[in-house]
């Protein structure tokens, strides 16, 4: 796990005690990294800011039951995480209720890339699956470890080697494709 500080230690536990100020020096702290994950996973800058934004509030009235203040790195980007597939699935029941609702070409339009062009380091992370995206987007842009991706999504080790394999082939394969 990553080290903390005995500062940082002790500007969350003064956090978790209701110190509002050592609340907005984590997330001054940390909103860059949330943010970041967050827009890797969404692929939306708005989307990014507004679950970077919620991530923090849900962590700021859950603080009481983070049980290791050094987990806080940890913990918060396991909130994001869980937003951005909820705010994915929202995604996605939009999407199949407009192709239900017979807009199938203005969908195709909005959503898919000029098929003249490759596809961008972008695109090709919105068309791999969520799982994989996390997980690549924690070990390569992140610099988690395998062992840090495991703990923080609470899946076996040999989940997360497995899903980083098969997210760098699709992730190829998409950045291969051309439309």
């Amino acid at each position: 796990m990553q080290v903390v500080s005995e500062e940082l230690n002790h500007i969350i536990l003064q956090a978790k005690s209701g110190d509002q100020e050592a609340y907005a020096t984590l997330v001054k702290r940390y909103k860059g990294h949330v943010y970041r994950y967050a827009l890797g996973m969404l692929g939306n800058r708005m989307d990014a800011e507004d679950v970077s934004q919620e991530a923090f509030i849900k962590a700021f009235y859950s603080l009481t039951s983070l049980e290791v203040a050094y987990a806080f790195s940890s913990w918060i980007l396991r909130i994001t995480s869980n937003l951005c597939k909820d705010r994915l699935k929202k995604r996605a029941k939009v999407l199949e209720e407009e192709l239900k609702e017979g807009q199938n070409e203005a969908i195709a339009n909005h959503h898919l890339p000029d098929t003249l062009e490759k596809v961008t380091l972008a695109d090709g992370l919105s068309r791999i699956s969520a799982d994989h995206r996390g997980v690549l987007l924690l070990h390569e842009v992140q610099g988690y470890t395998y062992e840090e991706i495991a703990a923080l999504l609470e899946v076996p080790l040999g989940t997360v080697k497995s899903r980083l394999f098969a997210a760098r082939i699709n992730l190829r394969n998409e950045l291969r494709r051309e439309d």
